[in-house]
């Protein structure tokens, strides 16, 4: 009779369960990481910048190539309800966003204010980028 078990076979099964144990004992999975980086597109034919667009809003063309933002921009102007704190930032570069301004409460806020980007894409995508007050803007320079 032709013997198909051996020695490492059985070892092997062995290390493997042991492993599908301590995977599956573990309540808590890792905390994503952080990506500061913000990541924008500019068209290849006209040089637009645009962020997460399919097609170039000035020449109509589908081809993009993709650059690092620096991540610095203005409060164009505030979205929604105060309590979610949600803007339009006009970035550096020439693009606007809808971000989310953290570290600071609604009330300071103004348009105006210098920002900078402290998360540039949420965990599995979902949420806006997080920008934080890096000068507030004072009374002479607010764009209204």
């Amino acid at each position: 009779m032709l013997r198909t078990e051996s020695r490492e076979h059985n070892k092997l099964k062995q290390d493997t369960e042991a492993a599908a144990l301590d995977v599956t004992s573990t309540a808590e999975p890792p905390p994503p990481a952080v990506c500061r980086d913000l990541f924008f597109q500019r068209c290849l034919w006209c040089g637009t910048p645009d962020y997460r667009r399919s097609f170039c809003r000035a020449c109509g063309a589908t081809t993009f190539k993709r650059e690092r933002s620096a991540g610095a921009g203005v409060l164009v102007r505030r979205i929604g309800q105060t309590p979610l704190n949600t803007w339009f930032v006009a970035m550096a570069e020439g693009f606007n966003l809808l971000c989310q301004v953290t570290g600071t409460e609604p009330v300071v806020v103004a348009v105006g204010a210098r920002v900078r980007v402290v998360r540039g894409a949420a965990p599995r995508g979902q949420g806006f980028p997080l920008v934080e007050l890096t000068y507030r803007a004072t009374s002479v320079e607010r764009w209204w």
